[in-house]
């Protein structure tokens, strides 16, 4: 989308600052930008039109330039190299981490560097600012001097200067050039603010460029990960961080919404909220690697997310708690490659779904055996996220999948209701918690008896009660030790697996079609199940198997490590929102176990 109608997902960057993000095309193109914040209205949102729903494109006016791009070592800041027959220049992407304490304004940058390599290179730009999801199209005025041009647009509440090189208003955008030669340096400066305020001074962006540089790369090298494809797992470490809200420590699930799970079909979700499952599976990645803080933080944003009445908890919240998350649609984008109705909000956030107190409890479980300390609530609120499982044990949910078809007892979910009460004995029985234990203890008994009863048919787990078939999820029960990897009704449920939901090698979620989803259409392999796979296969010996398999998702990657939520194997594209924290949180899980598997290098 954007400035090249056929550019596919796999072909767009991340940049963060771990408030909000932007994805930047191969082409150059900055196709979406939410501001201030992740989950704020789009600024520029071409990725799911064109240029008229707004992005800020910046690329050689000649059109045989070709690019190759890279970050710079562990870090965010995007290198894209412009090679021409006569010239070469560099196009330095970043958003300030801008993380100053002693800040009185709250803004958000993003620096464009054009650096002139060898031979001379014009690049043209073409900036569309289109506020509130294009739904606002702003007042422009030039308020720059000659030798220090500034455009600044506004609108409603939010205002946006474009600072460094003149631009020229044609037809509801803006144009112009920046001419490099060898070892110039242009700094093209886009700065948000409330429409309100002053416009802030413009920065240093020198100071910017290393400050942001050196603060992605102290955190990497806090990545501790001896084995198999270190690149990967530190590159999808670095993506998690970025998803995590540095100010609240919430951690969203993706960084856009409505790109399709089938192009041209109706599965087009909002990813960008904190979901309780994907967060606390994020915190186990990053607490195996060593980042006990991030999940102290995240603790307490769970304490003020949840705070109240424990039947109203929901299963995902916004960036700092917020509950009201409506599902409605966008009709001003035509949908990514035609893929419509295009949602914002999701109505997931009013489902029930049974596994989720669980994936929060053995979350928490792992960060006390880590040595994250208890705080004086972080206890009370286990308890009582134990209490409301207790109340819920015989209700049906939607499941992991959040299917909108009639619910379930879905066995996954159980399992984890099971981890729930496992995880509370454990805090009383190994750290000398306090709590209703025998209690506890009759409720995890009852539901292992329960799930050994209704949740095997045939020697292996299913779906849900009442069925033969069986789903992705069920890879997850060793995770939690519920059963063992070899434990023969597990070994049964990957043969099963293997043979109905692996048409092309990949793991799907289910098998659409079945009515238990009640939604139209299909989709494409969920990343995060073949990582899964991954790892089953590496704890039950079978090595061969599994570094093929790992070796052929790493490559489902583009070429800067980001991967998408799924993968068509038909088409050879991503699809579904990027960066997914599911499917690189799973990459990560992958690459430790075959690590743990197999100690010696590969």
């Amino acid at each position: 989308m954007g400035d090249d109608p056929g550019a596919r997902i796999e072909d767009y960057a991340l940049l963060s600052n771990c408030r909000t993000a932007a994805l930047v095309s191969s082409g150059g193109s900055i196709d979406w930008l939410c501001l201030p914040r992740l989950d704020s209205a789009s600024t520029f949102g071409a990725l799911l039109g064109d240029e008229s729903h707004g992005r800020w494109l910046l690329r050689p006016t000649d059109p045989d330039a070709v690019s190759t791009r890279r970050y710079d070592d562990e870090t965010f800041v995007l290198v894209t190299r412009w090679e021409s027959a006569d010239a070469v220049a560099e196009v330095h992407d970043l958003m300030p981490i801008g993380l100053d304490p002693n800040a009185t304004i709250r803004r958000t940058d993003l620096i464009r560097r054009v650096v002139g390599i060898s031979g001379s290179m014009t690049f043209e730009q073409r900036l569309s600012i289109r506020f509130d999801y294009a739904r606002v199209m702003p007042w422009v005025r030039q308020v720059g001097s000659e030798g220090e041009p500034c455009l600044v647009a506004m609108g409603g509440p939010d205002a946006v200067a474009l600072r460094g090189a003149p631009l020229t208003a044609i037809d509801h955008q803006h144009r112009g050039e920046v001419a490099v030669e060898a070892g110039d340096v242009r700094d093209l400066q886009l700065t948000w603010f409330r429409s309100h305020l002053e416009l802030p001074p413009t920065l240093d962006v020198q100071h910017e460029i290393e400050t942001t540089k050196a603060w992605w790369q102290d955190w990497a090298d806090r990545i501790s990960h001896d084995g198999p494809h270190r690149d990967e797992v530190v590159r999808s470490l670095l993506i998690l961080r970025a998803l995590t809200n540095h100010e609240t420590g919430g951690i969203a699930a993706a960084a856009t919404m409505a790109l399709p799970e089938e192009i041209g079909g109706v599965r087009n979700w909002d990813y960008r909220y904190v979901w309780l499952r994907d967060a606390a599976l994020t915190l186990e990645a990053l607490l195996a690697h060593g980042f006990l803080g991030v999940a102290g933080q995240w603790r307490e944003w769970l304490l003020r997310a949840v705070a109240g009445d424990p039947s109203d908890l929901q299963i995902m919240y916004g960036p700092a708690g917020e509950r009201d998350l409506p599902e409605r649609v966008l009709s001003e984008f035509p949908g990514y490659e035609g893929s419509s109705p295009v949602r914002i909000g999701n109505g997931a956030a009013e489902q029930y779904q049974a596994d989720v107190v669980g994936e929060v409890l053995v979350t928490l479980s792992a960060a006390r055996a880590a040595g994250l300390d208890e705080s004086d609530f972080s206890w009370p609120l286990e308890r009582t996220l134990v209490r409301f499982a207790s109340e819920q044990i015989e209700r049906p949910d939607q499941g992991l999948w959040e299917i909108r078809g009639e619910p379930q007892l879905f066995t996954h979910s159980r399992v984890m209701m099971w981890a729930a009460f496992d995880r509370a004995v454990l805090a009383v029985e190994e750290y000398g918690l306090e709590g209703p234990v025998e209690r506890w203890r009759g409720l995890r008994d009852r539901m292992r008896a329960e799930i050994d009863r209704d949740g095997v048919v045939d020697g292996h787990f299913v779906q849900h009660y009442g069925t033969t078939e069986v789903d992705a999820s069920l890879l997850l029960l060793p995770q939690v030790g519920y059963c063992q990897p070899d434990d023969p009704r597990m070994l049964a449920t990957v043969d099963r697996i293997e043979q109905t939901l692996m048409p092309d090698g990949l793991v799907r979620r289910y098998r659409t079609g079945t009515g238990v989803d009640g939604l139209a259409g299909s989709e494409g392999a969920f990343l995060a199940c073949s990582f899964w796979l991954v790892e089953q296969y590496a704890v039950t010996g079978r090595f061969d198997e599994a570094h093929a398999l790992m070796d052929r998702l790493c490559a489902l990657a583009n070429d800067v490590g980001m991967l998408s939520e799924e993968y068509d194997p038909v088409s050879a594209r991503q699809l579904g929102n990027t960066p997914q924290a599911f499917s690189h949180l799973a990459l990560v899980r992958a690459a430790d176990a075959l690590a743990r598997a197999e100690p010696q290098p590969r």
